[in-house]
């Protein structure tokens, strides 16, 4: 009795949505969570205390919503994309959580101004444009309406440059967003997976006379999670977007210290870990393709497993699997999760390729976000064969029976074999992530209708004939009223005042 009491009062205590439980609760985090008191506090210790103060407004929500989503079995979405454009957090969160003007009241009876610590807060860069801002309001979306999704990516340790001006001229330097903290993130040390590069394959035939493959001689990365709580407007919903971290399967070479190759003992550390060291690292040369490309299988492994662990929580088998995971990719960066999915199924879970491919398909979507066909994205063959072995042989076995389909549809059109392949022939062969991408979904979309038709009237006008059921648009939209709150609260209030919160 005595200890709920305790949690009662704690719970009053730490998560009222008035001012004097705000300003206790920003107390108590400067005090204990930080050391700090009035005479020794930074602008940067009052904003970590402030987004402490809310996030824990927002934790008892998301477990909450976490058990409500496992409870009723609910099929989920589950949003890849190597780019999250999420910005500040503090802002949106308080006005999500419908406590913006009583925290800066709050503020206020101590002399402080909330827009004073905002502008504390790095900008989280984790994306450069459309692409990554899209994301990010379907997350705010998606939360706001109550479906129960996920957004998974890559927590790089470097965003978008930060931009100063020097002897009036821009100068670019990293962006180093991560430098002082994130009061919004939580570690999942818990949710580790390996991911595997390199190596060989090996084709076995069972005593049962089936075929086995097994992908061997590999170097390892360790991807490790880190969740963000993503709060819908107005209610109670808090879904996750779950960053991937790449960390060194093996630290420290300590045989290696012992001789005095100091360099050497922590070489695979420094390896591993540049795979979410930076936003988009500079392709220009092989290495930075190279890495490119193992970012984008990196997390796409991490999110696959930790998808497939979720849904066999509750299921025994996959033939539900479609019903209840729906995966979508932002663009071609996270095609390979395709792949992947059918790598899992096919290697690890031992189901046919027939009744693995049909799960897939029905669980995919494909967002294209370009006409230009010199920005659909195009991987050497040689290089994903060496870096990923096991997955050229699954495109080259996708691409096989989908060109037979398709010449048994147009007999004796080898133009249109040779436009719809999945590989691009040539000198140097390229695998064509999109034609992935549109092959293994159910649902390819535009992001506007004028987009849309002419992805389908040109430069996909190949499989719109072929798939025509697959091809639908879905404007883009963005978060105006949450953007409109923060930018200019009087004109909101007037519109609220005129037209309801809806």
């Amino acid at each position: 009795m005595r200890d709920s009491m305790l949690f009662r009062r704690w719970e009053t205590f730490n998560k009222g949505m008035d001012r004097e439980s705000i300003l206790r609760s920003f107390a108590s985090h400067l005090e204990y969570s930080l050391s700090k008191d009035k005479f020794t506090a930074t602008p940067h210790d009052l904003y970590l205390a402030l987004s402490l103060a809310a996030r824990d407004r927002m934790v008892e929500r998301w477990i909450h919503t976490q058990q409500t989503y496992y409870r009723a079995d609910a099929k989920r979405v589950y949003y890849l994309s190597a780019e999250y454009l999420i910005g500040r957090a503090l802002v949106n969160n308080l006005i999500n959580l419908g406590i913006y003007d009583e925290t800066r009241a709050a503020l206020k009876q101590v002399n402080l101004e909330l827009s004073d610590l905002v502008e504390q807060e790095p900008d989280a860069g984790l994306g450069n444009g459309g692409l990554g801002r899209l994301a990010a309001c379907f997350l705010d979306s998606m939360a706001a309406l109550e479906l129960p999704a996920y957004g998974y990516g890559i927590r790089y340790e470097f965003g978008i440059f930060e931009q100063v001006i020097r002897h009036n001229r821009q100068i670019e330097r990293p962006e180093l967003w991560l430098k002082a903290g994130n009061p919004w993130e939580v570690a999942r040390p818990e949710r580790a997976y390996v991911v595997h590069f390199y190596g060989q394959t090996r084709h076995l035939t069972l005593p049962d006379g089936r075929l086995k493959v097994e992908w061997v001689d590999t170097q390892r990365v360790i991807g490790m999670a880190y969740d963000y709580p993503i709060d819908g407007y107005g209610n109670e919903s808090v879904n996750t977007l779950r960053l991937w971290a790449a960390r060194a399967s093996k630290e420290f070479d300590l045989e290696y210290f012992h001789h005095g190759n100091y360099l050497k003992a922590v070489e695979e550390k420094n390896l591993s870990e540049n795979i979410s060291k930076v936003l988009y690292p500079n392709d220009t040369f092989f290495e930075g393709q190279e890495l490119r490309l193992k970012q984008q299988y990196f997390f796409v492994s991490c999110s696959i497993r930790d998808i497939l662990r979720r849904y066999l929580v509750s299921h025994r088998d996959f033939a539900a699997f479609p019903d209840k995971a729906a995966i979508q990719l932002n663009d071609t960066h996270p095609s390979l999760a395709i792949t992947e999915l059918m790598r899992l199924l096919i290697d690890e879970h031992e189901l046919s390729w027939d009744v693995a491919w049909d799960l897939t398909v029905r669980t995919f979507a494909y967002t294209n976000h370009t006409l230009l066909a010199e920005a659909l994205e195009r991987w050497p063959v040689s290089m994903l064969g060496n870096l990923l072995p096991r997955h050229l042989e699954i495109i080259y076995e996708i691409n096989r029976r989908f060109l037979r389909e398709v010449a048994v549809l147009h007999p004796g059109d080898n133009e249109r074999l040779r436009r719809v392949s999945l590989i691009e022939e040539g000198a140097d062969k390229h695998v064509r992530m999109a034609h992935l991408a549109i092959v293994g979904s159910h649902s390819v979309n535009g992001v506007s209708e004028l987009h849309t038709r002419l992805l389908k009237e040109r430069e996909l006008r190949d499989f719109q004939e072929l798939l025509p059921e697959r091809f639908n648009n879905k404007t883009n939209g963005v978060t105006q009223r949450r953007w409109l709150l923060a930018a200019n609260p009087a004109l909101a209030e007037l519109i609220t005042a005129r037209i309801g919160q809806g």
